[in-house]
């Protein structure tokens, strides 16, 4: 079973949806690289059972991504925030080093302080 690092970031979005089993499969598997083995022997479960467990749980985790695509959003926030914050930092250079405007520095200071904030909301 070759590893999808998409699998990993999929969890954290869905889960919760999954059962028990099937989500400590995947966070051992996924996030903690344990064999197959360990993680019948963590589980107490057969390794069939846990290679049954992963592919459910990865099937429902792909199943969710495809309806909803909150993963991929997610993404692309976060690529519009980085391009919003690099097109910032041009304008804060150019203003030092041509304008040295006082109110285009606290402009910038406010549209920094709403990105941070919209960081956090997006972690």
């Amino acid at each position: 079973m070759a590893k999808d690092m998409k699998v990993a970031l999929l969890l954290d979005f869905y889960g919760d949806l999954l059962t028990d089993k099937q989500r400590d499969s995947l966070d051992f598997y996924y996030n903690d690289d344990l064999s197959l083995g360990e993680i019948a022997a963590n589980l107490g479960i057969s390794r069939q059972g846990v290679r049954d467990n992963i592919k459910r749980a990865e099937a429902v985790l792909l199943d969710m991504e495809e309806r909803l695509n909150l993963a991929a959003k997610f993404a692309e926030i976060k690529q519009r925030l980085a391009s919003v914050r690099n097109a910032l930092d041009v304008i804060d250079q150019r203003n030092i080093r041509i304008y040295r405007s006082n109110e285009i520095n606290e402009s910038i200071k406010l549209i920094l302080s709403e990105l941070d904030r919209l960081d956090k909301l997006n972690e």
